[in-house]
């Protein structure tokens, strides 16, 4: 059992549920729990809070620090659903092993989860109109300055309510330069390292007025990888096509969702290596219709342009039905609605 100390001073009335901009509000409550001694605490429900740290934090010198992201959503029979969960203790306790960081068992994953949206429930935003996002994060804790695998972590949830992440179709640049990940490194892990490593090219992107890059593989960028905070689809003659994974693509769990819906929809789905030189050519003859980044935050948010090599490609203005809006709105049917959820995604608390 997860004790709960609830706060004396909910900061829920202050919060706009009708202007939620992603990452502004932050629910009262957090899990916390701390591995020492070779285990991991059960851990506690407490009122957000700074947390003590030392300055000699290994996380903060050798970048031990993972992190997911989830979401709860209001069904509109007025329960709660948190999606996925099972899918995220995988993709956390891969990222943690590649870290060489200590898992999380998925039990205290699980419990911990659910106990805290319980405890923030009224945080969720009505269905439809938002989600609760989730954020798991583990770091290294041990107070040390050697170089060293640390011995010691710490492991918190917090919450908050979010409306789109990107509130309008992108411009995006194809990069060539500069790298997201190598093969063999932390690509398909969700370290903050990834993170850090890629804001400099995103905001030499953002200077020349895109709102965010397409990787290109680290090697030869010739193979399209995924794109800014979200992997990245193409609607091909009515194909979906999306790049293959590779170790340095994250398995993003929106992606898989989307996948699965579209081959369950009978649309045809393709994972391969996508060549630059194959996108252009088919950017040039109208054979790609369609353009969308996948994420947790992002859910589909659509491409309006490809800018390659000093050539920008506008995709044709999307339609009510075209496909990515199909399967985003098939997606939020399931976590919403939940009648058609045969994948057995959702864990519905009352």
């Amino acid at each position: 059992m997860i004790r709960v100390t609830k706060t004396s001073a909910s900061q829920l009335g202050n919060t706009d549920f009708s202007k939620l901009e992603f990452g502004k509000y932050i629910s009262d409550h957090m899990f916390i729990a701390h591995y020492r001694n070779g285990q991991w605490e059960n851990g506690e429900i407490i009122p957000f809070q700074n947390i003590p740290l030392s300055p000699a934090a290994l996380a903060l010198h050798y970048g031990q620090s993972v992190f997911e992201g989830m979401k709860a959503f209001r069904m509109y029979n007025g329960s709660v659903n948190i999606f996925r969960i099972p899918k995220h203790i995988e993709r956390m306790n891969r990222s943690l092993e590649r870290m060489c960081m200590q898992p999380v068992p998925a039990a205290l994953f699980e419990e911990a989860v659910k106990t805290l949206v319980q405890t923030d429930m009224d945080w969720v935003p009505p269905a439809g109109e938002g989600s609760l996002y989730l954020r798991p994060f583990v770091f290294a804790s041990e107070s040390r300055y050697g170089v060293k695998v640390s011995d010691e972590f710490t492991f918190i949830i917090f919450t908050g309510p979010v409306g789109p992440y990107y509130p309008k179709p992108l411009r995006v640049k194809v990069e060539t330069l500069y790298s997201r990940a190598a093969r063999g490194g932390t690509g398909a892990a969700k370290c903050a390292g990834n993170y850090g490593a890629s804001f400099y090219p995103t905001r030499m992107a953002q200077l020349e007025g895109f709102d965010a890059v397409i990787w290109t593989d680290g090697q030869q960028h010739e193979y399209i990888e995924e794109s800014g905070t979200m992997n990245v689809m193409f609607v091909d003659n009515g194909t979906l096509i999306t790049p293959e994974l590779t170790d340095s693509i994250l398995p993003g769990i929106t992606r898989d969702s989307i996948l699965q819906l579209a081959r369950k929809m009978q649309i045809g789905v393709r994972e391969y290596r996508i060549s630059l030189q194959e996108l252009k050519q088919k950017l040039a003859e109208g054979a790609i219709t369609e353009a969308f980044g996948t994420g947790t935050a992002a859910v589909v948010a659509p491409i309006k342009s490809i800018h390659i090599g000093g050539e920008e490609f506008t995709l044709p203005d999307a339609r009510e039905d075209a496909l990515m809006f199909r399967l985003k709105n098939a997606l939020n049917d399931l976590r919403t609605e939940g009648s058609s959820d045969s994948f057995g995604w959702n864990t519905v608390l009352s």
